[in-house]
């Protein structure tokens, strides 16, 4: 049992760790801040406004200290969400763990770590974002790290293979499973022909692979799914692979319930959601969930309380120890329903496995960008039927009429907000922390992984040189930039350019009044309306802006998104090349209050001061006003679902700015 949980700083975490675990709570799950997600110091222009906004800082050793000051790493079992830099993340918990045992304990200390790395750098190029590097070399750090914990921390989950974010992203029931087994076979193949793993070990390295799985509100369906993928994951691992001890073959499984599905709207609907997706994974025996986390009932709202959280945690415990699901078989075996559905599961999935496969494998899919695009077409398709009602969400589009919300006492009160001063106090701690450490030994140990780097084979393991930058005092950013010069960057495919015309046809009236409006402001200002629609700062979580671009584009915008993780001044670059009419940025990291400022400053020294911006995200009432009161011209949350109006709403900001 877990919460998803860290933020502001190293010794706030560490504080909301201990009373964690004083609840019940039987597990660590590390949220890390975005910087550290995507390998940059608090220092660096991108990482202003971000730093502990989603999680905690982790710049170095010291910070790792400090995070599980007074937990003993060897008892305990940690699940870190990262992906880019999990090789990284782990050798400094691997040095802490070492630190913490003693110098007569420390060699043996990490075989006894328990716990799970999230280490599944595809679905990044989907759905979260914090990528870094191009695909074959994000596989071969997967590789390495998944190789070094097979022999050196044998009790690790080297990957965690996340379904749950392809979910969030858009993805169905059939391309969820097919998606996901396609990653695992392209890690496993990769990690097979690297020649590090004996053949005759290969099944210790299927035995640590974990699957990090969504689960939705429509949890009959979820169900079925959890059982489609045992049968898809033995049947590959005994035909792809060979393995026959079923204990090698087990299908293991952690889940956090569906996020995408919670809303902004009447979010105390959003408890019954999060029970029902819980019984998705729990009700059937033969494919329950090995760990459950679940989120906050107001993570539609901001940060969540640790108090938000003890209410995720307590529903939990409740259900495993007052209720008597635990007390019997699998309820479901011999359902003919159930069974109908699975198979129907496994067989759509299976064709799907195979047309991915057929492309070239998951790598190669991604790189064409069908993976992505599949996603975002799924997405704008579901988006259509809630905007057309043909699927209900309670509070959004169907019972609306609501009493007063008692937990709501305002944005300060019903969500947790990070002090303005934590970044400033990383920088300052950053900049004394490299004050303090032998420069000598971190010019060395760089060198080392850079050059280990750039060679290839069995024996040119990247994690003894990480370890080494971990007991050095090298940097997450040092470390990664050390890799950005040997690797290069990678900027992933949008999927937005093939999505075209998805809008519902009850939509008809709304989306022809506004393409009418678009048409008409155009001809009256001389030229085709022109959107910019950006991501500022490190936030990769793009779903919403990739929809944004689709429906702009179906009312008859021009639409300019060129992707993720872009600065202010780069978007304002664009803005002037391009000659834009609007800017529409979308933010969900909390990094509003710093990045949209710069932006509408950075518009007015251009000479575009009249370009209105606009602003979409999880943004408290009062950030929206201090928002409008910079000068955005509006201001979007997720109670704006219909994105019609919302295009609608855009057109009228541009008339107003241009006096039409």
């Amino acid at each position: 049992m877990r919460t998803y949980a860290g933020h502001s700083s190293a010794e706030a975490s560490n504080e909301l760790y201990r009373r964690n675990l004083a609840k019940g709570q039987t597990g660590l799950s590390v949220a890390f801040d975005l910087p550290t997600q995507t390998g940059y110091d608090p220092d660096d222009e991108l990482a202003r406004g971000e730093v502990g906004k989603v999680g905690v800082p982790v710049v170095h050793v010291g910070h790792m200290r400090q995070l599980f000051d007074g937990i003993p790493l060897t008892g305990m079992n940690t699940s870190m969400t990262i992906n880019a830099t999990a090789m990284w993340l782990l050798a400094l918990y691997q040095v802490v763990a070492e630190e913490q045992a003693g110098p007569d304990d420390a060699a043996g200390a990490a075989a006894l770590l328990q716990g799970t790395t999230q280490n599944d750098i595809i679905k990044e190029y989907l759905s979260r974002g914090t990528y870094v590097f191009p695909p074959a070399a994000s596989m071969r750090l997967t590789t390495d790290l998944i190789a070094y914990t097979v022999r050196a921390v044998p009790r690790w989950n080297p990957i965690n293979i996340c379904s749950y974010h392809l979910q969030e992203a858009g993805a169905t029931p059939v391309q969820e499973l097919a998606y996901a087994i396609c990653t695992a076979i392209a890690v496993l193949d990769a990690v097979r022909d690297s020649g590090q793993v004996a053949p005759e070990d290969f099944g210790d390295v299927v035995q640590r692979m974990s699957f990090f799985v969504n689960a939705g509100v429509r949890f009959v369906e979820e169900m079925c799914k959890m059982r489609a993928f045992v049968r898809l994951w033995e049947r590959l691992v005994a035909e792809r692979y060979g393995i026959t001890d079923e204990r090698d073959r087990r299908f293991r499984y952690g889940v956090q319930v569906n996020s995408l599905g919670l809303t902004e709207a009447q979010p105390e609907n959003n408890v019954q959601r999060i029970v029902l997706e819980l019984l998705g994974v729990t009700l059937s025996r033969d494919a329950r969930a090995r760990a459950v986390q679940l989120p906050t009932w107001n993570e539609a709202l901001g940060l969540p309380r640790p108090w938000d959280q003890q209410w995720s945690l307590r529903i939990q415990q409740v259900l495993a120890y007052e209720s008597d699901l635990l007390d019997y078989p699998d309820l479901f075996e011999g359902s003919t329903v159930v069974e109908a559905r699975t198979a129907e599961l496994v067989a759509e999935a299976q064709a799907e496995i195979d047309r991915v496969q057929a492309m070239g494998g998951a790598v190669a899919a991604v790189e064409s960008g069908y993976l992505k695009g599949r996603l975002v077409e799924s997405h704008a398709r579901r988006r259509a039927r809630i905007e057309s009602g043909e699927e209900t969400v309670v509070g959004v589009n169907a019972f609306t009429t609501t009493e007063p919300n008692p937990l709501l006492t305002g944005a300060e009160g019903s969500v947790q907000s990070v002090d303005p001063a934590v970044e400033a106090h990383a920088v300052a701690e950053l900049k004394a922390w490299r004050e303090q450490r032998d420069d000598a030994e971190v010019t060395a140990a760089i060198a080392e992984l850079e050059a280990t780097a750039a060679q290839d084979g069995p024996e040119a393991n990247l994690m003894p040189a990480s370890l080494r930058c971990a007991w050095a005092g090298v940097t997450t950013g040092e470390w990664a930039g050390a890799l950005r010069r040997v690797f290069g960057e990678y900027r992933a495919p949008t999927g937005v350019s093939g999505i075209v015309g998805v809008a519902a046809a009850s939509q008809d009236g709304e989306l022809s009044r506004v393409r009418a409006l678009v048409k008409r402001t155009g001809e009256e200002l001389g030229t085709h309306l022109r959107l910019l629609v950006g991501k500022p700062g490190l936030d990769g979580h793009s779903n919403g802006a990739e929809q944004i671009a689709v429906r702009a584009r179906d009312v008859g915008f021009e639409v300019i998104y060129q992707g993720i993780r872009l600065t202010p001044a780069q978007l304002v670059a664009a803005a002037v090349e391009e000659d834009v009419h609007c800017v529409g940025l979308s933010i969900l990291s909390g990094s509003h209050l710093s990045v949209v400022p710069e932006v509408v400053q950075g518009l007015k020294a251009a000479g575009m001061g009249d370009v209105p911006v606009i602003v979409g995200g999880i943004i408290p009432d009062d950030d929206a006003a201090i928002l409008r009161a910079e000068g955005v011209a509006e201001v979007f949350t997720p109670k704006d679902y219909d994105l019609t109006v919302v295009m609608g709403r855009i057109v009228e900001a541009i008339r107003r700015a241009n006096g039409i």
